[in-house]
């Protein structure tokens, strides 16, 4: 046993199954001056980080082919790398955007300066991507989104208690305006916050935002312009190269706040915009230029949002660089080194585990009727699992990459992204896609291909191990599986169908009787608090997807663990037994520090709840964890069987 937090004694799994199985490792453990939160996530990603900048600097060495996709890495990260020249160019590299955004002399013009930074690599106003249509899923389509704000949220716009960060960031937006050479600074700062303010109160909130159902609204270009009047859309897509059939049919997923942002563009002063404009030329920037800039930009993202003292050493920025830009091309290379065929063919065998055991409690389901359970299993029927790697990989033939050119070498990626991206248009979704390179920590589930996808980042202890014990491997990485499964039937995820459409497949009745259990999830949920937030509360709603996936995820894990186990005993080992052993692998994947303004952060922006949580809060409600622990009525971890929630 371990001690508990405050040294006095031995913690009980029965008590606090979190600080049980991390008490020791937390006491051990401080957080890198590097970082915001570190945990058995973050120390892996230091793994996959140290790996790939072992390959990243055998490129650089080998001295590959002109135009090869190992030169363009190598040429990539040095440019990162190559201080003295950054150093000597300052703002240079920006002085193009910024005569840009000075030439820009009525609203047209504004609009189409926005077009063209967008190709640039400077969001805007709104976001823009392509992606399977939700309601066509085999045909892509323009999504616009709500932007224009370089605060986390809305909520810090508005919030009374985010009054002293939005004091700091006046003052850091001066600071770089300053840096940049631009004009009364100090003012246009306190311009900027106010005209982002405007945006951020036409802001749909985070668990609006959630809603698949409010967020579709498909609009042929005459209801476009309708909604945005005087935008003048033409404009924006001539400059940012976007052809006019692009735009024949959108989704809009904030209808209100473009009506609102076309009026912002009318109505706030042309000059107050400019300065906007150039700030966000600079705040996009700001990470890549000379060390005054990077510092600054630092010191407000950094220190006053996350609470991380130290900036990140120079070459893990560069990694950061060149993942973002030839992320698959990198990937392949890991592949190679770090993700042996055993690993694919044993996670085949845990997937297919998951998906039967969730097949069986769908059908155990004694709160769905009939239609809807057989329609349930149609879907589970048509998962689709990818594992480690992509079948094909990303061309970057397109890319140019120039050694001493680190600020074109961005522009030139988001150029090639935004081609590749646009090609989608008019062709058939392409199922083999992936959204994450191979190196990533990370797992993912797209409701559109109805796919959940296992990066061969993730696939290594302490979340997959091919030596590890199959309960160990059940309660870790089994419940990453089960969790990402269970996100295409959370509430959102629900409500797409097995072909990845938005489709009402669930009966009245079946609907109510899902959503009753939700909110009693919300209700538990909403009542926590993390301890370095006293006072400040998990928001139910906000991460109801993530705390069903959760729960689903871990107990049909342990359906799944017990399949594995085909009738026979599970083993003692080390004198624990195989359901301990598994509660105890969930546990140690949540174990996790966190400074308290990175907590507070994460609490108004993060879909999942704090990592303590997803530990214990979950396990509260698995009738397995109490047969396991024999907890009784006097135990901190008890929840009357009544009181527990089970979904699936």
């Amino acid at each position: 046993m371990t001690a508990d937090s405050n040294g006095s004694g031995p913690v009980r799994p029965q008590d606090d199954l979190y600080q049980f199985v991390n008490g020791a490792w937390l006491a051990e453990h401080d957080i890198p001056a590097d970082k915001a939160i570190y945990g058995a996530f973050h120390v892996l990603r230091d793994t996959a980080e140290q790996d790939v900048r072992a390959i990243v600097e055998k490129a650089v060495a080998a001295g590959h082919p002109e135009g090869s996709d190992a030169r363009k890495i190598a040429d990539l990260y040095t440019s990162f790398l190559d201080a003295e020249t950054v150093e000597r160019l300052g703002a240079e590299p920006i002085a193009d955007q910024l005569a840009l955004a000075d030439a820009v002399s009525d609203v047209p013009g504004l609009v189409a300066a926005l077009g063209q930074l967008e190709l640039e690599g400077v969001t805007g106003v709104f976001r823009v991507w392509v992606d399977g249509d939700a309601k066509k899923s085999d045909e892509y389509i323009v999504y616009l989104m709500q932007g224009g704000l370089s605060l986390p949220d809305e909520s810090y716009y508005r919030e009374e208690e985010r009054a002293d960060v939005r004091a700091a960031y006046v003052a850091h937006v001066a600071k770089l305006l300053e840096l940049a050479g631009r004009p009364d600074p100090a003012g246009a700062a306190e311009r900027i916050l106010a005209l982002e303010t405007r945006l951020a109160a036409n802001h749909w909130d985070r668990v609006r935002e959630r809603d698949v159902t409010q967020t579709y609204n498909k609009l042929d270009r005459a209801a476009l312009e309708a909604l945005t009047p005087g935008l003048g859309w033409s404009r924006w897509l001539a400059a940012s190269t976007v052809p006019e059939s692009a735009f024949a049919q959108v989704v809009v997923r904030e209808p209100s706040f473009f009506t609102a942002a076309a009026a912002a563009l009318q109505e706030i002063p042309l000059a107050e915009w400019k300065e906007w404009l150039s700030w966000r030329i600079v705040h996009s920037a700001a990470p890549y230029l000379s060390s005054a800039f990077v510092e600054e930009n630092f010191a407000f993202y950094g220190k006053t949002l996350t609470g991380a003292p130290e900036l990140r050493d120079r070459w893990k920025r560069g990694i950061d660089v060149v993942e973002g830009s030839l992320g698959e091309a990198l990937g392949q290379l890991y592949v190679a080194e770090h993700f042996p065929p055993a690993a694919k063919s044993r996670m085949v065998e845990l997937v297919a585990n998951l998906v039967e055991a969730y097949r069986q409690r769908i059908e155990g389901l004694d709160w769905m009727g009939p239609e809807t359970r057989q329609r349930a299993l149609d879907k589970l029927g048509t998962f689709v699992p990818k594992i480690g790697y992509p079948d094909k990989w990303k061309d970057y033939s397109a890319l140019e990459v120039d050694p001493a050119d680190l600020i074109g070498n961005l522009r030139r990626s988001v150029a090639v992204e935004t081609a590749r991206e646009l090609a989608k248009l008019g062709t058939p979704v392409d199922r083999d896609e992936w959204h994450m390179p191979p190196q990533t920590v990370n797992a993912y589930y797209n409701p559109r291909q109805n796919e959940i996808v296992f990066p061969a980042g993730i696939l290594h202890p302490p979340f997959f191990d091919l030596d590890a014990d199959d309960a160990v491997n059940y309660g870790a990485i089994g419940a990453v599986i089960g969790h990402e499964i269970g996100h295409g039937f959370d509430d959102q995820g629900s409500r797409y169908d097995g072909a990845g459409n938005l489709n009402d497949w669930w009966t009245d009745e079946d609907r109510a009787a899902f959503e009753a259990r939700t909110d009693k999830l919300v209700a538990q949920y909403d009542a926590l608090s993390p301890a370095e937030t006293p006072g400040q509360h998990v928001n139910g709603k906000l991460t109801l997807g993530e705390n069903i996936g959760d729960l689903g995820g871990l107990a049909i894990a342990y359906v799944a663990y017990q399949l594995s186990l085909a009738g026979a005993e599970a083993p003692t080992i080390d004198n624990t037994t195989g359901p301990e052993r598994f509660f105890a692998a969930w546990a140690f994947a949540w174990a996790t520090k966190t400074r308290p303004e990175e907590a507070a952060r994460r609490l108004t922006i993060d879909p999942h709840s704090p990592p303590e949580f997803r530990c214990n809060a979950v396990v509260k409600n698995i009738d397995a964890f109490h047969d396991t622990y024999q907890t009784t009525e006097g135990d901190a971890m008890y929840l009357p069987p009544e009181d527990r929630v089970r979904i699936w």
